[in-house]
């Protein structure tokens, strides 16, 4: 087993609502990283196509039949990656086979219908291993729908697994504790923005798993989702709503990388930045002498936690 492991987080604004543009900034994110050494290499939340920050900082984008909310909302769904094997994702995959990389990168994925919360693992030779959101948070459900059991997998490289998480699901007892019985080496736990809590989640999470994990963040201003917005042909009311908004920032950063002590390793600011750090993978071992909630830590005989990993879909066909 490798003993270390360069890691790195892409700190950097998005091109919101607009896929196409936004791959391409996330492809020159992730050769800077590949250049700074990382071979894990992670984004935050709905890098691609942006976080929906409008939902918090517009005002009445809540409203039955807003005209800009179901503007932005048909943006989405036109923009969106439609599934891993989606081309417009080549170039992300390319680059991950020739660098030999792990990279993760949260984006808007549309199924049918519906759009998804969804984190990427993009894998060298392998195709994308990818978490849908379990639970999206307050005014997100006008935009997401739940995912499922069938996406809490982890992917298994030679120095150990690696898994995701997005966002609000760091405060669900049981999402962690089946994330924790993967026996995961490195978390990936994205984040619109590392706000004091979710500092304080990202922590926890290290410490209860005893892994590293890399709280990945974006930045993000009024401008951009503005810029954005031209970029994906859009505006009339949608473009109001957004001019609601206030101007500046309304994503801040603030990534980190924590030991599985729950100790910071490094941390970015609020701009754009590659956060890198080296993993000390044997500090994993060293931790679980104390500590193994999936093990001597664990009480079978008191609790025990089932999980359905079966994809759910609305209609079941059945035959006869």
């Amino acid at each position: 087993m490798t003993a270390r492991l360069t890691a790195a987080i892409v700190q950097d604004a998005p091109v919101p609502l607009a896929i196409g543009p936004g791959i391409e900034r996330a492809v020159r994110g992730i050769a800077d990283a590949v250049d700074a050494g990382a071979q894990m290499i992670a984004f935050g939340e709905t890098f691609l196509g942006g976080y929906p920050v409008w939902l918090d900082a517009a005002p009445d984008a809540a409203l039955w039949d807003h005209r800009g909310t179901q503007e932005l909302h048909a943006i989405l769904m036109d923009q969106a990656v439609r599934g891993v094997d989606d081309p417009r994702l080549a170039p992300i995959q390319e680059l991950v086979d020739r660098a030999g990389v792990l990279v993760s990168i949260g984006g808007h994925e549309r199924l049918r219908q519906s759009l998804f919360n969804t984190q990427f693992l993009f894998r060298p030779g392998q195709r994308p291993l990818i978490h849908r959101k379990l639970v999206p948070t307050m005014g997100e459900r006008l935009i997401w729908r739940q995912g499922d059991g069938s996406t809490l997998g982890v992917h298994r490289a030679e120095w150990g697994a690696v898994g995701q998480l997005i966002c609000w699901e760091h405060w669900m007892p049981l999402a962690r504790a089946a994330m924790h019985h993967e026996g995961e080496a490195v978390h990936v736990a994205a984040w619109p923005s590392v706000r004091d809590m979710y500092l304080v989640a990202s922590r926890h999470y290290a410490f209860e798993g005893r892994c590293f994990v890399l709280a990945a963040a974006a930045i993000q201003t009024r401008d951009d989702l503005l810029d954005g917005l031209a970029q994906a042909g859009g505006g009339g009311e949608a473009r109001n709503l957004l001019l609601g908004m206030p101007e500046g920032e309304q994503q801040f950063g603030g990534s980190a990388i924590i030991g599985p002590d729950g100790g910071v390793i490094a941390q970015a600011g609020a701009g754009r930045e590659i956060l890198t750090a080296a993993l000390d993978l044997s500090a994993i071992g060293r931790g679980l002498t104390s500590l193994d909630t999936d093990g001597h830590y664990a009480r079978p005989d008191v609790f025990e936690l089932r999980i359905d990993r079966r994809a759910r879909e609305s209609v079941v066909d059945t035959d006869g």
